[in-house]
């Protein structure tokens, strides 16, 4: 396969997931707003939302170009903003162009799918975002990415462009799963009495589970109260969780290893042993030693994963990471 043509379908897939889990990232931001005052004991609205922007990397960024930090900005900075790369709006746009590139390469359902949600959210503007919620609309994102999702699986056969569309899905969810639990925060900002801190971490916790439409899975799998420790579990080890790392991390290694025909690249032994971090780790040794190095550590192993696929198998114009501490990792569009 050309390297153009797999840097497109890798980064198809990889659009339309980033657009996704943006959308989940919203949803959680929304959700964790509407805490009660009385439980956030005078603490800025605008707390949620810069959250999400930090568990991104693009505060500073962010503050460049706008003057303060609330619910409206950064909706549109991540829905709606042309000027973002990395908003909804442009990974439509790009996943739309990437395919368009290679409509050889995929099914006429699939480029039609991607067609028909590219020109949908051409019309959505902030006069329409208001009016059909903002809580419908990330449902609608969700809904096309889940229907190109299946559309993929259903339509196109399992050859070297299936496997690439499977690598660029896998890396970008496992990115998300660090990130989305990195969004909720340290314990420093939780009020100080056990009551209302125990409140409080139920909400932020169950606010994650239900932006990641993972609430049922937790009670069935875990029959307890949600818990900080419980829910890192189920997003980062739980291997019956379709969205964890380790259910993430693993099946990228299996695409690389079927790619590269076996270990013997480079890119192959750095996701097996991301598999095997994932999969023979303790979430409460990941706790002793401090859960936020150790999401930082596995996001920088991702970001050097990334950076060797694109070395290995596709165009170097298209490097998709910036050099830097993991946490400030910022993403570039490929259009």
């Amino acid at each position: 396969m050309l390297c153009r043509t797999a840097n497109d379908l890798y980064w198809v897939s990889r659009n339309i997931e980033r657009a996704e889990n943006t959308a989940r990232l919203l949803d959680m931001a929304q959700r964790i707003a509407l805490l009660p005052e009385r439980l956030d004991r005078g603490k800025a609205q605008s707390a949620p939302w810069r959250r999400a922007l930090d568990s991104l990397g693009i505060v500073d960024s962010f503050l460049q170009q706008h003057d303060r930090i609330d619910t409206e900005t950064v909706v549109h900075h991540l829905l709606l903003a042309q000027d973002n790369p990395a908003s909804i709006y442009n990974c439509f746009r790009a996943a739309r162009e990437n395919a368009r590139a290679q409509r050889v390469a995929i099914t006429s359902e699939m480029y039609e799918d991607l067609n028909s949600s590219w020109l949908e959210i051409r019309r959505l503007d902030p006069l329409r975002l208001r009016h059909q919620g903002l809580s419908s609309t990330l449902e609608w994102v969700k809904s096309r990415s889940a229907a190109f999702r299946g559309i993929t699986i259903g339509t196109l056969g399992r050859g070297e462009g299936y496997k690439f569309l499977q690598m660029g899905a896998f890396i970008e969810r496992a990115d998300w799963a660090i990130r989305l639990l990195d969004m909720i925060g340290s314990d420093d900002d939780l009020p100080e009495t056990g009551e209302a801190r125990d409140a409080v971490q139920y909400f932020q916790w169950s606010a994650l589970l239900q932006a990641l439409s993972a609430f049922e899975t937790y009670r069935r799998l875990y029959r307890d109260s949600v818990s900080p420790a419980g829910v890192a579990a189920l997003m980062l080890l739980n291997p019956d969780n379709p969205r964890s790392l380790q259910t993430c991390v693993g099946s990228l290694h299996r695409v690389l290893q079927s790619l590269s025909g076996g270990d013997s690249l480079e890119v192959a032994r750095i996701a097996g042993a991301l598999a095997a971090q994932s999969r023979y780790a303790r979430i409460d040794e990941i706790i002793a030693g401090g859960l936020e190095p150790w999401l930082q550590d596995t996001l920088s192993r991702l970001d050097q994963l990334g950076s060797e696929i694109h070395r290995q198998f596709m165009t170097t114009q298209a490097m998709p990471f910036a050099s830097g501490p993991a946490r400030q990792v910022q993403w570039q569009s490929n259009v």
